[in-house]
């Protein structure tokens, strides 16, 4: 190995000519440099001994470089697994909130003809670079890039010794360290890491170079309004090292296309030339018929590859290279109507996707990791993430994004804290070394200053000019990531699917209304397979402290455990033991973040405009905010979001029971077919609910199909309703006759109100149904009147609990029912959803109180093109009927390819049994050692099965996790 590097080493120096800028790596996983790192107390005063070559490193760690320090102490074993239990509460802090050193040697084999270059590309928070016990700069701030010429430095043959004192932040860490890993320090998501994410935490490489450099070449893109046209515009930097005029010719190509343009230049000693190519001067910039990127549904995310050179002498000698990838697109924005839209591209795009908070919270996430978890949200159907408060820095997250057509809202250091940075100066310095390097990335949406709140000055106008100058205003500078155009953040906790569609899913701060909401989420518990990954035997159940350090507690108050609990308890039956919860949290996980995206695209245009989960990936083993867990596990969140942000997607609302089909691509479906069909809780059709249409769907739009009937047997159906008084923040009387239980109505704020029913005439009942929304009566009065006038009690409610309220009475003839209000449970007035009224020995055949809704879109010729399924409860999502489900049968057969490296397994799975097998989990496992074949990419999961019925399953992932051995598939219904 060590000769192979050496020969590598000599064609990379020897070869400056023929390919300037290549790099090779001084990463840990490089096999060039071997770092090591001590804490700067253990050197002493004279770290100028360090450049000795005999400097005994025999009990330094092991360092990862890129990485934090801390991580790099967990990987040599000093410290037990963090991810487990409550390791990473015990450690001692001390150890590592102190500045430490790195040292790696290296060799370069002989002398270069060029010039040698040593690039650093990000420490955090600062560093101090020496080679050879030459001071070569410092770098404060963890976008800041650093390369240095050591043509004059380094020892040809000999061993090179660089060295890096890794300056701690400090604390506090919001905003006064910025920039820097805001959430360093705990968060109400991830537990604060000794050291705070201190070390060299980006690439160290070398590179090579004749005696002129490309400096930041940023490419720009216009497009046409007819998008048969688009225009380029290039700005590069030349700079001259030497000591004489130089000149030459710059060369830029472009692919696809074969686009090549040049130009002679001279520049002058130790200066730098500004070079531009635009379509005034050079027409071949002028692209006919361009290849667009667009995000994820939208199009194909096309890239073109730009190559520059710049070639010196009579021989033509290449003196820099620079290569970059690009895509041609056009941003714009608008807030018509008070909401902010964004335009590729001349299109509106519906956003949908996921807030990232962290990569992973130690720094471990590097290179091709990124193109998985990105590739995950591109099977999502999302289409933008949000780098919160701009916690990733690294090239590959924007690569990935470029690659898979997702949109990046990209956030600078700042919190809604009310205090500057310590060094604004450097902050800003930071704020364009960050654009400057990120700008050519197509990927890139928007630029935003504050997470829920505005930059104090004078940052504000910083940033909205630094965007302005280094990005044009090719993008959008927004202040505020929840206002100005936006409802608002969070809230971040468990609510019912009808929530999401009802006049408003409140947030906290911005405009009322669904509009854009930047992020809103809700715990999700993982599975059991990944719970028991880091959760100890003796912490699994009950719920206990323990879990509340993985963020299931007051640590996480923000997320509503208490609510998910008593979700689970409520709708799905109070669990039997960790196993049982973690199965029935999959049902909870799956039907809330479905509701939640589907909540919006219900809205699609009319108020809204797109909507981020908070959040979409896991930096740390937890149990709120993710779609896949820690170890990429897809949990049913995923399974949830996925459906819902399909690119053409029929949906159902648990509000209204309306029928619609979203389709936010640019492609318009004319004589499609929508239909629902409405099973029992045995998989019998139950066909008075059914109902199918011909739709014509519009593109970039939602179209209505039809609206479900489930009032059958409600003799208060649409009917009119009168009341004592009405909130401004609520609908008219009527809304608790209307079938739809997200719409409701609300009294003032006082114990005597009131709301009837006109049954329009004497009607025969005895039973009424209350569906409170949280402000409900303690006590209160069900009466009967024949004029509306005299009114006669027949209930009388003493201990209210809110709810929904099952009434049974004696059976009465009246044409007037009332709800009159004696005592309020709080501080607001009475406010219900539904006001409903039944006559038992009038009522059809009932379905059963739990059942489910099948929904299929086909095209023109027959074809699906999108299928839907939900499970509905005629008392307010009470599914505990699903317990009573007869036991499933299934039969699962499996084959697997592999190729180029990865394996592919399709796995056929069949219902032969009598009952239905609902939510089915495929789950595949390599034989060796029973681990889960994971990360995989998957086509569907936690579907359900009729008697008969089958589906086909294709598991993906690399056959390397196979480690040589065999497979297993094992499936779970519910109902097993």
């Amino acid at each position: 190995m060590l000769k192979a590097i050496c020969i590598f080493l000599f064609l990379f120096i020897t070869g400056l000519h023929a390919a300037a800028q290549q790099k090779i790596s001084l990463n840990s996983d490089g096999h060039l440099a071997d770092w090591k790192l001590t804490p700067q107390s253990a050197i002493g005063s004279d770290s100028m001994q360090l450049f000795n070559d005999s400097y005994p490193t025999a009990n330094w760690v092991k360092a990862l470089v890129p990485g934090a320090v801390f991580s790099s102490y967990v990987a040599a074993g000093i410290e037990k697994d963090p991810n487990r239990g409550d390791n990473i509460y015990r450690v001692d802090k001390k150890k590592y909130d102190r500045n430490f050193w790195y040292r790696t040697t290296f060799t370069v084999p002989q002398k270069t003809n060029g010039r040698l270059w040593l690039n650093f590309e990000g420490i955090n928070r600062r560093g101090t670079v020496y080679l050879n016990g030459t001071l070569l700069g410092r770098l404060n701030g963890f976008m800041q890039r650093g390369k240095y010429d050591i043509t004059r430095l380094y020892r040809p043959g000999k061993k090179n010794i660089l060295a890096v004192l890794v300056e701690w932040p400090g604390r506090p860490v919001p905003n006064y360290a910025m920039p820097a890993y805001m959430s360093s320090d705990s968060w109400d998501w991830m537990p604060s890491v000794p050291g705070l994410l201190q070390g060299i935490t980006d690439d160290v490489y070398l590179t090579t170079s004749g005696d002129v450099l490309i400096e930041d070449p940023w490419i720009r893109t216009d497009v046409s309004e007819d998008r048969k046209d688009a225009y380029l515009r290039l700005r590069f930097d030349l700079k001259n090292n030497s000591e004489q005029q130089q000149e030459g010719i710059a060369i830029a190509t472009i692919q696809p296309g074969n686009i090549t343009v040049s130009q002679s230049v001279k520049i002058a000693p130790g200066k730098s030339a500004q070079l531009a190519f635009d379509t005034a001067f050079y027409k071949e910039l002028h692209i006919q018929q361009p290849l667009l990127w667009w995000p994820n549904g939208y199009g194909d995310p096309n890239l073109y590859h730009l190559t520059l050179s710049f070639k010196t002498g009579k021989e033509i000698n290449i003196s820099d290279t620079r290569t970059l990838q690009f895509g041609i697109k056009k941003y714009t924005y608008d807030t018509l109507g008070g909401v902010l839209h964004i335009n590729i591209n001349g299109e509106r795009i519906f956003i949908k996707g996921g807030n990232w908070g962290m990569s992973e919270y130690l720094l471990r996430c590097r290179g091709a990791e990124y193109d998985l978890k990105v590739r995950l949200h591109k099977e999502m159907n999302f289409n933008m993430i949000r780098n919160w408060i701009g916690s990733i820095t690294d090239e590959e997250f924007y690569e990935a994004c470029d690659k898979c057509g997702i949109m990046v809202w990209d956030d600078f250091w700042l919190n809604s804290h009310p205090n500057l940075p310590n060094d604004v100066f450097n902050f800003n310095e930071n704020t364009v070394e960050k654009i400057k390097r990120l700008r050519n990335h197509p990927c890139i949406a928007l630029w935003c200053g504050d997470n829920e709140s505005y930059p104090l000055p004078p940052l504000d106008s910083w940033l909205r000019e630094d965007v302005k100058t280094f990005d044009a205003g090719d993008r959008k500078y927004h202040s505020n990531s929840h206002s100005d155009g936006l409802t608002g953040s969070g809230p971040w906790a468990n609510f019912k699917p009808s929530w999401y569609f009802t006049k408003y899913p409140g947030g906290f701060g911005g405009d009322v209304g669904w509009g854009l909401r930047t992020e809103i989420g809700t715990a999700v518990f993982t599975t059991f397979e990944s719970f028991k990954k880091f959760m100890p035997k003796e912490n699994w159940w009950p719920r206990n402290k323990m879990w509340d350090l993985h963020y299931f507690g007051p640590q996480a108050a923000n997320a509503g455990p208490d609510r998910y609990e008593n979700a689970i308890n409520n709708n799905y039956g109070a669990a039997t033991g960790i196993e049982d919860w973690c199965r029935k949290a999959q049902l909870l996980n799956i039907e809330t973040n479905k509701a939640l995206f589907e909540g919006w695209q219900h809205h699609m245009w009319n108020d809204a405009s797109g909507v981020m989960t908070w959040m979409s990936q896991s930096a740390y083993p937890s149990f709120v905010w993710q779609t896949y867990d820690y170890y990429y596990d897809l949990n049913g969140a995923y399974w949830g979001a996925k459906k819902a942000c399909e690119p053409v997607h029929i949906q159902w609302s648990y509000a209204d029971n309306s029928v619609k089909v979203s389709n936010t691509t640019l492609k318009a479906f004319s004589n499609m077919t929508a239909e629902a069909i409405v099973y029992d809780i045995n998989g019998k059709r139950f066909d008075p609910y059914c109902m199918e249409s011909k739709v014509n769907v519009k593109a970039n739009a939602v179209t209505d199909c039809f609206r479900l009937n489930f009032n059958t047997n409600n003799l208060a159906y649409q009917k009119k309703a009168y009341a004592s008084s009405t909130t401004k923040d609520a609908e008219e009387a009527g809304a608790v006759a209307d079938g739809n239980s997200g719409s409701r109505w609300a009294s003032d704020y006082t114990d005597d109100q009131w709301i009837y029913l006109d049954l329009e005439r004497p009607t025969n009942f005895d039973e009424v149904v209350l569906n409170w929304e949280d402000a409900y009566a303690t006590q209160y009065r069900l009466q009967v009147s024949d004029d509306a006038a005299g009114w006669k009690d027949v209930y009388a409610q003493n201990n209210g609990k809110g709810g929904r309220e099952l009434v049974k009475i004696a059976p009465v003839t009246a044409r007037y029912i009332r709800m009159k209000g004696l005592q309020r449970a709080t501080q607001w007035g009475y406010s219900l959803y539904d006001f409903e009224v039944y006559s038992n020995s009038k009522k059809s055949r009932e379905i059963s109180t739990t059942h489910f809704i099948r929904l299929l879109l086909k095209d023109e010729k027959g074809k699906l093109v999108s299928d839907n399924f939900y499970w509905r409860s005629s008392r307010s999502n009470d599914y505990t009927q699903l317990n009573t489900l007869p036991p499933a049968v299934v039969k699962t057969t499996s084959s697997i390819k592999n190729r180029d490296g990865r394996s592919l397994i399709i796995v056929t799975v069949k219902n032969t049994g009598r009952s239905i097998a609902f939510a089915t989990k495929v789950q595949a496992y390599r034989t060796s050692d029973g681990e889960r074949l994971l990360p995989a990419i998957m086509n569907d999961n936690y579907f359900t099965l009729l008697p008969g019925e089958s589906r086909e399953i294709t598991i993906e992932f690399e056959t390397r996790l196979l480690n040589g051995g065999g497979y297993k598939v094992v499936t779970e219904p519910y109902n097993l």
